[in-house]
């Protein structure tokens, strides 16, 4: 696993299943047919997450799922703005739920603060409440 991953607010998503939704629609995805997330705000430290690292999302107050950040596309806005396209990895991970307070914009996570992958066999599993799994991660359970 990658020393630097980012952590992002996935705005207006009400669970995983929303987030693969919108991901799957062409408004999300570059022309290859990845997903990616825009942003104005180039990472400083490219190379770093570019060597494995991941986008962790934020889904209703709790980290639930990342994507492997695949690499770094500069788009030129309508408005003429240099902006950051982040083109991730399709499939989504699911991680052991981790609570987290709203913030702006995307943050670096180290990788010793990242949640961890839930086992492969529990990647489908039905999902706990996003306060209950995070409680259980909390004590050690998860």
């Amino acid at each position: 696993m990658a020393n630097l991953h980012l952590i992002k607010l996935s705005v207006g998503t009400e669970s995983v299943e929303d987030l693969a939704a919108w991901h799957k629609t062409k408004r999300a995805q570059g022309a290859d047919g990845l997903p990616r997330h825009v942003t104005r705000m180039w990472p400083k430290r490219e190379a770093e997450l570019l060597d494995g690292g991941s986008i962790y999302w934020v889904i209703q107050g709790h980290v639930q799922c990342r994507q492997r950040i695949v690499r770094l596309d500069e788009v030129i806005g309508s408005d003429g703005i240099r902006r950051c396209a982040i083109v991730l990895d399709p499939e989504l991970i699911r991680t052991t739920s981790a609570r987290k307070r709203p913030f702006q914009g995307w943050r670096y996570l180290p990788g010793d603060d990242a949640p961890v992958d839930l086992p492969k066999g529990r990647q489908s599993d039905d999902t706990l409440p996003a306060d209950l799994s995070a409680a259980l991660a909390d004590i050690g359970v998860l």
